[in-house]
């Protein structure tokens, strides 16, 4: 019985972890508004190796429409500005010699429905993490079952692993909902 309960907490862990994982996924994902985490994903050259920007520079928005990025020193400047424009992000970088000022574009209705494949992409993607959890955990269960574990304590187990999917779909679609009206909303 011991065994069950450690495999649905596993379930449960990794089914929140891959509905965290979607969370920080989605907030990569521009929505209109400047956010500082839409640099997430950005590295720099910083004496020779690859490093995330917010690891070389601090970056603000002093209003809704602009991100400012003061690198910690001032020679990376020039680094930080080819690694947004070398980047798939769309931001025409300024640069003041000091600091980097973009000002994030208003979203075209096209670009809009794009995202929004896009968050539908990414949520699908957590959809089949979260069913592959439920599958991996059910083979588990069976194994259980095969070395003597009670028949009724298994299936009840494997009703619980679907409860589980269910209610993690479901955080999903919420997630994904609240996403798009962000990025539908002008």
């Amino acid at each position: 019985m011991e065994e069950i309960e450690l495999y649905l907490d596993d379930a449960k862990s990794s089914m929140d972890k891959a509905i965290n994982h979607l969370a920080s996924e989605l907030t990569k994902i521009r929505a209109g508004k400047a956010m500082p985490n839409m640099l997430d994903g950005l590295y720099v050259e910083y004496y020779g190796s690859q490093t995330p920007l917010s690891q070389v520079a601090s970056v603000s928005t002093p209003d809704a429409r602009t991100l400012m990025i003061k690198p910690f020193e001032k020679k990376l400047v020039s680094e930080i500005e080819k690694a947004i424009r070398n980047s798939n992000l769309g931001f025409n970088p300024q640069n003041d010699g000091e600091s980097i000022r973009i000002n994030v574009p208003l979203l075209t209705e096209e670009r809009r429905r794009d995202l929004v494949k896009q968050v539908k992409g990414e949520g699908e993607t957590g959809k089949i993490r979260i069913r592959n959890i439920r599958k991996d955990t059910n083979e588990e269960l069976k194994k259980l079952l095969k070395d003597g574990a009670a028949e009724d304590a298994i299936k009840e187990a494997e009703a619980k692993v679907q409860k589980l999917t269910d209610n993690h779909i479901v955080k999903i679609d919420d997630l994904l909902a609240k996403k798009e009206q962000e990025i539908m909303t002008v």
